[in-house]
């Protein structure tokens, strides 16, 4: 009975927390279907009177979010494939091959992990400068991609993989590249998957770079365009509503993909050498 009583109470709280996170979400979603004089009403509703969908119509038709959505899905895909690419070789190096100071090395790539964002903005910033990336999508792409906490992952990932996989591939003839694609990369299925979730959504969600990059309106991304879509006097909340719905899907539909693998390559860091 005792025992019965104790799981209701893990249920209703387990409950509780869903309703308490997806709530916000689920009021956004509702809200960007109502219209200007329903989205202020007193006492509110969750659907408004008369749902429909001009909002979402009206923001695509005005203005060029079109072009945002290609900006930011250009970047973000870019990036997490470029991210990806350098991190898993970097990360598999670092477990598998053995060289003088990969220790140390190793060690000064996990130091960068204590080093604040704000304190090499600034340098990075003079770097896209003076290479010519600033206001270019690129200038958001290239200073992300070398990531300390993506190589601790993928090396402690690897680390707990028997090195038999690649003495078999060896006696057969492969390539080390050979190996790394078509041997150890198929294994490493979930800690690629959530190199992919996290850097997909840091590149979609991210303002604070883009705003210091980019100052033309045509290579905005959606985080720009969001935040700069307002009138001189007002601010026309039904489309910003739409439009945070709309870029909201990629990165759920993403996380709905792989987030079956992220207890998997999360919990690889905790490997013991």
């Amino acid at each position: 009975m005792k025992k019965n009583l104790l799981k209701g109470i893990e249920w209703v709280l387990l409950l509780f927390l869903i309703f308490l996170f997806l709530m916000p979400i689920v009021w956004v979603m509702a809200s960007s279907l109502k219209n200007a004089g329903e989205l202020f009403s007193w006492p509110p509703s969750l659907f408004g009177k008369n749902p429909s969908l001009d909002n979402y119509r009206k923001a695509l038709e005005e203005g060029s979010f079109g072009v945002y959505f290609f900006n930011t899905v250009f970047t973000s895909l870019t990036a997490t494939f470029l991210t990806v690419v350098v991190n898993v070789m970097s990360g598999y190096a670092f477990a598998k091959y053995h060289f003088k100071g990969e220790k140390l090395l190793f060690g000064v790539v996990l130091a960068t992990l204590m080093i604040p964002l704000e304190v090499i903005m600034i340098p990075i910033f003079k770097v896209i400068v003076a290479t010519g990336l600033y206001n270019s999508l690129w200038g958001l792409i290239i200073p992300a991609v070398a990531s300390p906490t993506a190589v601790f992952l993928v090396r402690q990932y690897y680390t707990g993989i028997p090195d038999a996989y690649m003495e078999a591939a060896r006696i057969d003839g492969a390539s080390e590249l050979s190996i790394l694609m078509r041997v150890m990369l198929p294994l490493a299925k979930p800690v690629v998957s959530v190199l992919c979730i996290f850097s997909f959504m840091w590149r979609w969600n991210d303002y604070l770079w883009p705003k210091l990059v980019i100052n033309s309106k045509e290579r905005y991304t959606i985080q720009l365009a969001l935040a700069n879509y307002s009138g001189e006097y007002s601010v026309d909340w039904n489309s910003l509503l739409a439009m945070s719905v709309i870029s909201m899907i990629p990165v759920i539909l993403v996380f709905i993909t792989l987030q079956k693998y992220i207890i998997g390559g999360m919990t690889a860091g905790g490997v013991k050498e």
